[in-house]
């Protein structure tokens, strides 16, 4: 078949994201190719909405359209629960379990000295700030239970040693070296409502 340069730079895109090879960067090419334009136009929109219109939200770091986010805009919810978790998506997880009442804080991602990745690279300084403001009563640390997780873990119950608020982490119906985003909701629900004091 005749190279088509246009062709093959879509499928090249398609290749530099998670989990895509080149049979199924070529399928999605010529899936593309075959719909109707509309397709095209929507997936580039939305694409460009993406990177235009989210940001951090400054009180928790969640992503959002508004800042502050929905979730720490609700005042219905839980002023005295924070729930710590590693990303964004770890929010979306938890959300749709149903249980949580409290607010969220992401640190955006976990202490790993060897990646290069220090206490000072995350959002432990602001949540410290968040809980030094008062009115949290508890810290539940929903982070991956992996040796990073656990480490990161200890760092944040370190620093908030000298503060009047329980800190807790999900019970250990997480798999150890698991991640978040691959338990289902059952086994997220059984870690939460059995979580323990650290």
């Amino acid at each position: 078949m005749e190279s088509i340069e246009s062709l093959g730079r879509l499928k090249a895109h398609f290749q530099k994201l998670p989990g895509i090879g080149p049979r199924s960067a070529e399928r999605l090419a010529f899936h593309i190719l075959r719909e109707k334009r509309d397709l095209a136009d929507g997936l580039a929109r939305a694409l460009l909405d993406v990177k235009d219109k989210i940001l951090h939200c400054k009180t928790c770091f969640n992503l959002t359209e508004t800042d502050p986010c929905s979730i720490c805009a609700d005042t219905a919810r839980d002023e005295g629960e924070l729930w710590v978790v590693e990303q964004p998506k770890d929010v979306l997880l938890l959300e749709a379990t149903g249980l949580i009442h409290g607010k969220y804080h992401v640190l955006m991602g976990h202490i790993a000295p060897l990646e290069g990745v220090d206490p000072e690279d995350l959002t432990i300084n602001a949540l410290v700030d968040r809980v030094r403001q008062g009115g949290i009563k508890e810290i539940i640390l929903s982070l991956n239970p992996t040796i990073d997780g656990d480490g990161t873990a200890l760092h944040i119950q370190s620093l908030l040693g000298d503060y009047d608020v329980h800190v807790s982490r999900p019970a250990r119906g997480l798999a150890v070296g698991s991640q978040l985003e691959y338990a289902n909701l059952g086994m997220l629900e059984s870690a939460i409502r059995g979580r323990t004091k650290m």
